[in-house]
């Protein structure tokens, strides 16, 4: 923990509820809390000053500290914490809360609130958080009595690591954390065990496999988990596997079963496989619509085996010829056992022909820019990315050998994720190093985190920055969808310096403008021993392909980027500079 000057922790005295949190928190073995302070939760982190067993990390915006906290869980597989206090502390929370439902995320958000008699009369910083939160965590709690308050915690713990993952909040009203605390800090609760699936239906997949000619596995960000179990799996029955973009790395890249990643903005490969497939076992995924495209287009001819441990997941988006309940640890294992392999050579001739439509860039742009980067990574570094074109380019490009390198956001897609998220994975392995790839656009939504990365010293993130000076993946929408009428997605000049912006921050910057410079500066962004940021100024515009349209099946997809006008280039730069002179 951040020590201030002069403080040295106390004897811990009579025992509190605010103190109780934090006993609670060491006993479950948290060892780093991301937050921000504020009155409402005032007694808690005076109480903090007692535990220096827990390390707690000052962002410098509630939305930072949460997706920090969700950059350690996705990294590690364990449970992230944050807290905030009352009011727009706690409602700062609730993209980042989204984010881990949505990505299925252990979370644990703590909020202060107002005292007991205040609540409901609109007192000052009151927000009712939990009716807030509702629809958007796994579960939350309003802390009534003190003696409930340990109790809370390790039950919410336990409902965040269970079964399949997600957010949990507890709030805390202020005079709960005053109160005297006479009972017990409990013991971490029981993990939840193995759900085992029916030999049944485990038998009655193993048939549908063996009868396939065009067998394709799709494994999703649940089985990252499993990724030893399901290479076994895939090597086992010979069916050539793609990884969604939450499952990158639940397959090593380099097997030659893999196709890369399904979905708008999936490899040809994949997409084709899928659209052809007679049997399609799906593992720990819930088919969302960036995945399948036009549901009445995907895997048409398939029969489709669906893993999951959800059942609210099973059958919700395609029809599931057959369900099997289970993790995805437990169901690659038992899929596994007994296994056939499986000969089909005019299947793997034809994936042999997609896989070599696969056009890697080549030339002087953010896709090459990417590409440069994503080349220079070693198999331990995590590489995390915010939202837009650089995290298609950089899901398309990179090449994961294990799980839990990668990390984005998914299933909302929430712009200022990457660079918190990086610098929590970062925290919680020190010793690799923690790359993350922006937009100009998502950094500037989360880039007083640089404060943070000073605060603490943090030596292993490393930040690139793609500038193309627009939002670039609305820009391509608007260019392919709403005939170039481009509409608040050019940055332009009114982007800061990135070079100075870091050092204002004593963060070292380096820069490239041209694929010439670029390798230099990737060596001394790479090299320097502390967190460093790189910009790369790339064309404005360029696209993320293959794509497949909004309202298109898979196999509708656009493999290769169309031919650019003449006058394309430098339309929306002439238009800003006509605006600016009127």
């Amino acid at each position: 923990m951040e020590k201030q000057p002069g403080n040295t922790a106390p004897d811990r005295g009579e025992m509190t509820g605010a103190k109780s949190l934090w006993a609670t928190l060491a006993n479950h073995g948290i060892t780093t809390v991301f937050g921000y302070p504020g009155g409402a939760i005032m007694p808690v982190y005076d109480a903090l000053t007692f535990y220096p067993e827990v390390r707690h990390v000052l962002a410098r915006h509630e939305q930072g500290a949460i997706h920090a906290a969700e950059g350690w869980a996705k990294a590690t597989g364990e449970i992230g914490v944050c807290m905030a206090t009352s009011g727009p502390g706690a409602t700062n929370l609730v993209t980042g809360l989204a984010d881990a439902m949505l990505d299925s995320v252990p979370l644990l958000a703590i909020t202060g609130n107002v005292a007991r008699h205040l609540m409901g009369t609109d007192a000052f910083q009151e927000a009712d958080i939990t009716g807030i939160t509702l629809p958007i965590t796994k579960h939350n709690y309003v802390v009534r009595e003190v003696e409930d308050l340990p109790r809370i915690i390790s039950e919410a713990i336990s409902i965040a690591r269970s079964g399949r993952p997600g957010p949990v909040l507890v709030d805390i009203p202020k005079d709960v954390q005053l109160a005297p605390f006479l009972g017990d800090i409990p013991a971490p609760l029981a993990r939840q065990q193995a759900y085992q699936p029916s030999a049944e239906a485990v038998a009655r997949a193993q048939e549908i496999l063996r009868s396939a000619r065009k067998p394709v596995m799709m494994v999703g960000g649940g089985a990252l988990d499993a990724a030893s179990e399901i290479t076994e799996l895939a090597r086992a029955w010979n069916i050539p596997t793609t990884t969604t973009l939450m499952g990158l790395g639940a397959m090593p890249a380099s097997d030659p079963l893999w196709l890369g990643m399904p979905g708008m903005h999936g490899s040809v490969a994949a997409n084709r496989a899928i659209s052809e497939a007679d049997v399609l076992l799906a593992i720990g995924l819930r088919f969302d619509d960036r995945v399948t495209g036009r549901v009445n287009g995907f895997a048409p001819n398939a029969q489709i085996i669906h893993v999951e441990l959800d059942a609210a997941e099973i059958g919700k988006i395609v029809r599931t010829h057959l369900p099997l309940r289970s993790d995805a640890k437990t169901g690659a294992k038992a899929l596994a056992q007994g296994a056939m392999t499986l000969e089909h050579p005019e299947w793997d001739a034809q994936i042999a022909e997609w896989k070599s439509r696969t056009e890697r860039p080549t030339a002087w742009g953010a896709g090459y820019a990417v590409r440069m980067v994503t080349e220079r990574l070693r198999p331990d570094d995590i590489l995390s990315s915010d939202v837009g074109q650089h995290q298609m380019l950089a899901a398309q490009e990179a090449r994961f050998e294990k799980p839990r390198r990668w990390i984005n956001s998914g299933g909302l897609g929430t712009m200022g994720f990457g660079f918190p998220a990086a610098i929590g994975a970062g925290m919680a392995e020190p010793g690799v190093r923690s790359v993350v790839i922006a937009g100009d656009g998502g950094f500037q939504m989360t880039l007083q985190e640089l404060a943070t990365l000073k605060m603490y010293d943090v030596r292993n993130v490393k930040i690139c920055i793609i500038n193309n000076s627009y939002l670039g993946m609305v820009r391509q929408w608007q260019e392919l969808f709403h005939e170039k009428r481009y509409s608040e997605v050019w940055l332009g000049d009114s982007n800061p310096d990135f070079i100075k912006l870091a050092g204002a921050y004593d963060v070292p910057a380096y820069r490239a403008t041209s694929a010439e410079e670029l390798p230099g500066a990737i060596d001394a962004w790479l090299s320097d021993p502390k967190s460093a940021l790189l910009e790369v100024v790339v064309p404005h515009e360029h696209g993320v392909f293959p794509m497949v349209p909004a309202g298109a099946a898979l196999y509708e997809m656009i493999e290769t980027e169309p031919p650019r006008s003449p006058d394309l280039a430098g339309e929306m730069e002439k238009a800003a500079e006509e605006a600016n002179n009127a």
